[in-house]
């Protein structure tokens, strides 16, 4: 009878400390200010991923497609597939580099921004 009461006080225990562990811990209240700047980052980063993605797509695109024509290693060993790979390929690296530069450097300046108002009014 002691095994039995003991294995039942032990599952409870143990439904207890689940169902604590499963709850959501409070998270501090976000800075408003700071999210904002967060979000226009992110979204300065994007669209100016994207201008820089569509110049490196015509600027790939047309090499590429007139060099499959005109070459002729190229028309031999450059399907539509390999061209549409190469293209692509350029755009999204493109896309991706100028991104994250801009993100990084939106981000820089501020946190340069808060330490500098953080050192005019000291708290």
């Amino acid at each position: 009878m002691g095994i039995a009461v003991n294995a039942q006080y032990w599952w409870a225990l143990r439904r207890q400390h689940m169902a604590m562990a499963s709850m959501p811990s409070p998270l501090p209240i976000p800075n408003a200010v700071a999210e904002n700047r967060a979000k226009q980052c992110s979204q300065d980063g994007v669209k100016a991923g994207a201008k820089a993605a569509a110049i490196a797509f015509v600027a790939s695109a047309i090499p590429v497609i007139m060099g499959a024509r005109a070459i002729p290693w190229a028309r031999t060993n450059l399907n539509y597939a390999a061209q549409a790979h190469i293209i692509s390929l350029v755009t999204g690296a493109a896309y991706f580099v100028v991104a994250d530069k801009t993100i990084l450097a939106s981000a820089r300046k501020n946190s340069f921004e808060k330490l500098a108002n953080r050192i005019e009014s000291p708290l």
